[in-house]
């Protein structure tokens, strides 16, 4: 794969030119990074506008787009997110409730310059099907329309999740291979998305396609939606407390990358304004291991054989009380470390916060329960809590 070629001139250039600044399109917009990549969007003067879509909208309706009434016709009850349509918050961001599955994608699409892809689905995870759907269909269906709508840029949001196991020694840069981890529906997805890019750059060449492999990706404000997500109703805050956690399983194999929200949606930002074109790996130093996470949960550390924790994350899975199948887990185990040299130089990006900083910011979010200013983050479902998570199945909600 051809990587970081510059095609003649930046995106959107002629639309600058005639001062309204970049129309930016973003799929996924509630989510940890979709809200932080707003903020930097909203504050950049290059960009003119932003088409924020997303299945729960923020906040009750303002004002309707133009066509707002082609969206996925209602969402899900007790979400708090207002009627079909598109809403604005203030003269930069117009919010438009829409499933990528089923909305008029092209007709939203049309007199965009760029467009981020973040929509994804982590669950239902006992549903496969469901989640293959959105995650592949809905991304062929988004890729497809960006190209019939002639949309010029396109950044993908693809995970360091895409990569075959590799190396925990040294990083791996972007030409390692992208088949994933075959036991983890996540993993497969992210690494079919990866094939069909890979043809869909062959058929579009004008296109400049950007995918970015950012590593975990944490802030203070995504602690209630990643428990939520990862470790289900049953973690408690008191659990999370310094010395309150028993000790931390250090397994073979227990060493990643992460980074913080805010350098991820800075990267994602830079995608769309610098005209490089590939995929770029994003993480922060230093890797995390067990060491680190029990200096962060002020625990100890007890070396514990991969199988046996497998196991047990895979029989709490099956009796729906934790929401991640064991699969996942053992991607983490495998997954190589990245090499980011190529995000640093040729997009000019550089991590602000270390993985240590963004790991402590993300615990202190755990201890406190905090959430942010979207459904998607809420820092607790409506209607129940922790309790409407179970009597809506752990692993089931979508």
């Amino acid at each position: 794969m051809t990587r970081h070629t510059r095609p003649p001139g930046p995106p959107g250039a002629a639309h600058e030119a005639r001062g309204r600044g970049l129309r930016v399109v973003v799929t996924g917009a509630t989510g940890n990074i979709g809200t932080g990549l707003l903020e930097l969007l909203r504050e950049d003067d290059r960009v003119g506008s932003v088409l924020a879509i997303a299945r729960r909208p923020p906040g009750p309706p303002e004002r309707r787009a133009a066509g707002s009434g082609a969206t996925d016709g209602p969402a899900p009850a007790g979400d708090g997110e207002g009627p079909a349509g598109a809403t604005a918050r203030d003269d930069k961001i117009t919010w438009l409730r829409a499933d990528v599955c089923r909305a008029d994608l092209v007709h939203h699409f049309e007199g965009a310059d760029a467009l981020v892809h973040l929509a994804w689905l982590f669950h239902p995870s006992h549903r496969p099907s469901v989640t293959w759907r959105t995650n592949v269909l809905g991304s062929t269906r988004v890729f497809r329309a960006a190209a019939a709508a002639g949309v010029s840029v396109l950044v993908h949001a693809s995970s360091v999740a895409a990569y075959s196991p590799g190396p925990k020694e040294r990083g791996v840069d972007e030409s390692w291979p992208t088949h994933g981890w075959p036991a983890s529906a996540y993993c497969r997805e992210k690494a079919y998305v990866e094939r069909i890019l890979d043809a869909f750059e062959q058929d579009h060449p004008a296109m400049r396609v950007v995918r970015l492999r950012p590593g975990i990706v944490f802030r203070h404000e995504s602690a209630a939606q990643q428990r939520r997500i990862f470790a289900g109703p049953l973690l408690s805050r008191r659990m999370v407390r310094p010395t309150r956690y028993p000790a931390m399983p250090d397994v073979p194999g227990l060493r990643f990358q992460t980074l913080h929200t805010d350098d991820t949606a800075d990267a994602f930002r830079r995608a769309v304004l610098t005209p490089v074109r590939g995929p770029f790996n994003l993480a922060a130093d230093p890797p995390v291991d067990a060491k680190m996470l029990a200096r962060v949960f002020g625990t100890r550390t007890v070396r514990v054989p991969a199988r046996p924790v497998l196991a047990a994350v895979a029989a709490a899975w099956r009796l729906h009380l934790v929401p991640t199948p064991d699969g996942l887990l053992e991607a983490v185990l495998r997954m190589p470390l990245m090499d980011t040299t190529g995000a640093r130089t040729e997009l000019g990006w550089q991590p602000r916060h270390s993985a240590e900083e963004t790991v402590e910011e993300f615990a202190a979010g755990l201890r406190r329960g905090t959430g942010g200013p979207t459904p998607a983050l809420a820092a607790r479902l409506p209607g129940g809590g922790r309790a409407r998570e179970l009597a809506t199945g752990v692993g089931e909600r979508t």
